[in-house]
């Protein structure tokens, strides 16, 4: 789907188009860290979210 609208673009208004491929692994490197922090910071709240979730568990199960 990207890359068909990439090409609508290419045929419109190339110059932007071919701005937009260079620019976008540069835009994806600077939102790297921004992905990683995410990801670490939903597996902390998955862990908090299964220790204070651990003693309802238990008593369902006996």
């Amino acid at each position: 789907m990207k890359f068909l609208l990439w090409c609508i673009l290419l045929v419109l208004c190339w110059p932007l188009a071919l701005g937009a491929l260079v620019l976008y692994p540069l835009v994806w490197l600077l939102l790297l860290p921004f992905r990683v922090v995410g990801i670490a910071v939903e597996g902390a709240l998955t862990l908090v979210w299964a220790v204070v979730t651990f003693p309802a568990r238990l008593l369902r199960v006996i």
